[in-house]
């Protein structure tokens, strides 16, 4: 049975950074509403009124999670409509030996079935330009073209969008990759090379590990002269050192008052 449910995401006209003698050619950026973690998505389940305690969603919750992680580590294909997983290898193997050093597990994800009806259901509603918010349009591993959100240890990545010029002097200031772990990198001014309006690139530490990362740009430049924010902007996006998984690519990344909140 087809779904009903109807929803609406609310996007921004920024100008297109490629096209930069057309200033009629413009771009709708995705405007975020929020990140919405594990207690928020067990919060809107509650919320539904499903007569279910909250310890009981948290434990289903939790189980889910459990018994996903052992199908897909056993040799599974896991297929929850949301999406489709399955496990792939990388690395060469030698000598007929798997080894960590050189070989990992990847995971990959593809929009399943109930997603892309979603999609289909789901309204577009144009508010406006962007103005003077920071934003992130697209990325490029420059060592291999690629523009899914992979990325290369010890070379040079690239980020377009608008007002992404790293300035100012507050702590804050400076692109960091953070691992899922929690660990934090800040990228040296050395490693920048090229700090512009519209495109900022930068040279990933060449020690990072493959995996996920959240990569975020935080900057005071205002784009009026030398006039700068006093409270810092941020912009993040997910990115993918190594191969980025089939069917991901990074999340949207835009203005942040409020860094993460």
């Amino acid at each position: 049975m087809a779904e009903n449910i109807k929803y609406q995401i609310n996007g921004q006209l920024a100008d297109n950074t490629v096209t930069v003698d057309n200033k009629e050619d413009m771009i709708l950026v995705p405007v975020s509403i929020g990140c919405a973690n594990e207690a928020r998505i067990i919060a809107e389940m509650k919320a539904e009124d499903s007569g279910l305690r909250e310890e009981t969603i948290k434990h289903v919750f939790e189980l889910e999670k459990r018994v996903i992680k052992r199908l897909l580590m056993s040799g599974y294909n896991v297929n929850t409509g949301l999406y489709y997983a399955s496990v792939s290898f990388r690395g060469v193997i030698e000598n007929s030996q798997w080894n960590p050093a050189k070989n990992s597990i990847v995971v990959n994800f593809n929009v399943g079935a109930d997603l892309r009806q979603a999609i289909k259901n789901t309204t577009v509603g144009i508010i406006g330009e962007k103005g003077a918010a920071m934003f992130v349009t697209g990325v490029q591993d420059v060592a291999t073209r690629a523009q899914d959100a992979s990325a290369t240890a010890g070379r040079a990545f690239t980020l377009t969008g608008g007002k992404l010029k790293i300035a100012g002097t507050d702590p804050s200031v400076g692109i960091t990759l953070t691992d899922s772990s929690g660990a934090e990198t800040k990228i040296t001014e050395d490693l920048y090379v090229v700090n512009d309006p519209s495109r900022l690139t930068f040279i990933i530490p060449a020690g990072l590990a493959d995996g996920t990362y959240e990569l975020k740009v935080t900057t005071q430049f205002s784009g009026s002269g030398s006039k700068l924010l006093k409270t810092p902007h941020s912009a993040a996006k997910t990115i993918y050192i190594g191969k980025a998984p089939e069917g991901g690519g990074g999340s949207s990344g835009g203005e942040e008052e409020n860094p993460l909140g």
